[in-house]
């Protein structure tokens, strides 16, 4: 039985161009970019046309691209770096935020900043009357991504900035989930600082970057160097660096022609849920959504406990976040946007890819549906059970 992976939006795999591209930076030319001699200024060559190419591709200026090891550091050094000096800070904090942004949050609150949230509707889109509240008066930092990690759901943030007109100091958009998937203009989003991750487009692990608009300032997380303007200290990885331009370079080169494969993988999976495991409920917008990632209900059925079967079962999924899929807890997003116990807790991601073919999903599904008729028709004998000894 052939295992299916239908987990893009947790990591995906590198593509073969992107392997080959990398390939001379591990062993040739593998010197330090900060060195004078000519190895090392191949090395700074290489680097710096990765960092050109992909403030191309993004709508930025090549000295706003902050190399970093993942979205991770680099949403954690837009929170805590653009708020050095200001305490308390007032920040504004939308609920559906990848937890290396809400946890970030979290430790600015116990340190002794003002930490509000915004509120989000049905659909999981932030609610403009939330925001008007929440800027009642002018706040240091305002964070909202631009596509949800678990629902795909799309954020309007160009709009919300354009609200937030002067009333906010810094604007710091999470894009992890966007980048390489929908286009993406920095610029013309007009955000303060915007975070990516390679291994959500294909790209290597290990490797992100902090676009940093002109004029914000940033204070960095460590101290030992004075590379990338001193914001990021320590020796740039040129090797990822190229990985990472080669993955967005492909990606984007295909954008419009991916997501409309997608779309059609996501519509097809769709369809033979409902029309086979019925009730299906997708959380999310219909709308404004990502077509890579599909988050759905399969009420009676413990997420945990289909997970677990699914995985037996050959087919790679998750319950949410791969940051914090681990918990027992229910989804943090799922909750924000309303949803009953029932729903929460019977929830399951499943994300695409290019790669994902109709074939894959078809079979997928057919293992999707045997393992959801099995474990309810198990959870209705337990709950019969239950009334009789009753």
């Amino acid at each position: 039985m052939a295992a299916i992976y239908l987990d893009h939006a947790s990591t995906t795999p590198v593509l073969p161009d992107v392997l080959e591209a990398m390939r001379p930076f591990w062993n040739e030319t593998f010197a330090n970019p900060a060195s004078a001699h000519r190895p090392g200024q191949r090395a700074r060559q290489a680097l710096e046309s990765a960092r050109e190419f992909v403030a191309e591709l993004l709508g930025a200026f090549p000295d706003e691209v902050v190399f970093t090891s993942g979205a991770t550091e680099a949403n954690n050094l837009a929170l805590k770096g653009s708020l050095h000096g200001l305490k308390p800070a007032r920040i504004v904090v939308s609920p559906i935020e990848h937890p290396s942004v809400s946890e970030p949050a979290t430790w600015l609150q116990q340190e002794g900043h003002e930490v509000r949230h915004l509120a989000v509707d049905a659909s999981g889109r932030v609610e403009p009357a939330s925001l008007n509240q929440a800027l009642a008066h002018p706040c240091d930092l305002l964070t909202v991504m631009l596509a949800n990690n678990e629902t795909g759901v799309l954020q309007p943030v160009k709009e919300l900035v354009e609200a937030a007109g002067t009333r906010i100091a810094h604007f710091h958009c999470d894009a992890v989930q966007a980048v390489g998937k929908v286009p993406v203009d920095f610029h013309g989003l007009g955000v303060s600082t915007m975070s990516l991750s390679a291994h959500k487009f294909h790209g290597p692990r290990g490797i992100g970057a902090l676009l940093v608009r002109r004029g914000a300032r940033l204070r960095p997380l460590f101290l030992g160097g004075h590379q990338q303007n001193g914001v990021r200290p320590g020796t740039e990885p040129v090797v990822l660096a190229v990985g990472l331009a080669k993955a967005l370079e492909l990606a984007c080169a295909d954008l419009q022609e991916r997501y409309t494969q997608v779309a059609r993988v996501r519509d097809t999976f769709l369809q033979l849920l409902s029309d086979q495991a019925a009730p299906v409920v997708v959380n999310g917008s219909a709308e404004h959504s990502l077509p890579h990632i599909l988050n759905v209900s399969f009420p009676g059925c413990p997420a945990d406990i289909l997970l677990m079967k699914l995985d037996l079962a050959g087919v790679a999924c998750s319950t949410g976040s791969a940051c914090s899929s681990g918990s027992l807890l229910p989804s943090p997003v799922l909750r924000a946007m309303g949803l009953p116990d029932s729903l929460l807790r019977t929830a399951l991601r499943f994300s695409f890819s290019h790669l994902t073919t109709m074939e894959q999903v078809r079979e997928a599904s057919g293992r999707i549906v045997a393992a959801v008729a099995e474990l309810r028709q198990v959870q209705l004998g337990s709950l019969t059970s239950s009334t009789a000894l009753a």
